[in-house]
C-alpha cells in the first residue's frame, strides 16, 4: 500500500515555485492549468499573463524580497497575481477581502507594503492607505497587456 500510494516527490533543491510552474507550462502549454467556475485558462495563457504582470511590477520597483500585497477575489486572477509577483522577484502577502478593514490595514502596515495588487471592485473600499500604490488587475489590464510575454529576469532564487 505504501509503495502504491507513495506521496514522495523529488524536487530539485535549487528551484523556485515559479520555475517549477514554468517547466510545466513548457511541457503542457495547452493543458488546462486553472478552472474557476466556467472559465478555463491554459498553462501557456497563465504563464504569459503572469510574465506580463511580472514585467509591469518590475517597472514599479518590485524585485527580490519586495513584499507585495495581494487582495483579489477567488478567480484565475488570483493565480496570475501570485505567479506574477513571484516572477517579478517579490513575495506576495495574501489579504483576504472578507477580512475586517482594520485587520487588512494592520497587515499592510505591519508588513510595510508599498505596492498592492487588487481588483477595481475591491479598491473602492476605503481601507487602503494613501501611501500604498495600487495596481488593479482589471482596471490596469490594458497597460499590463502591453508588457512582454517573455520570462522576466527576477534575480530571485530559493534563498529569497
Amino acid at each position: 500500500l505504501v509503495e502504491f500510494n507513495n506521496p514522495k516527490l523529488d524536487v530539485p533543491p535549487q528551484v523556485t515555485i515559479h520555475e517549477m510552474f514554468e517547466r510545466q507550462a513548457m511541457i503542457y502549454p495547452n493543458a488546462i492549468a486553472v478552472t474557476y467556475e466556467k472559465e478555463k485558462i491554459t498553462y501557456k495563457e497563465l504563464n504569459e499573463r503572469a510574465n506580463q504582470l511580472a514585467h509591469y511590477l518590475q517597472k514599479k520597483g518590485v524585485g527580490p524580497d519586495t513584499l507585495v500585497g495581494l487582495c483579489v477575489e477567488r478567480s484565475h486572477e488570483m493565480i496570475v497575481g501570485i505567479l506574477g509577483i513571484l516572477k517579478a522577484g517579490g513575495a506576495y502577502v495574501p489579504l483576504d477581502p472578507t477580512y475586517p478593514e482594520q485587520r487588512l490595514q494592520y497587515i499592510l502596515e505591519d508588513a510595510s507594503i508599498q505596492l498592492f495588487v487588487t481588483q477595481e471592485s475591491l479598491k473602492e473600499l476605503n481601507w487602503l492607505p494613501e501611501n500604498v500604490e495600487s495596481i488593479c488587475l482589471d482596471r490596469d489590464q490594458d497597460e499590463i497587456g502591453k508588457e512582454s510575454k517573455t520570462l522576466p529576469v527576477s534575480g530571485v532564487g530559493p534563498q529569497n
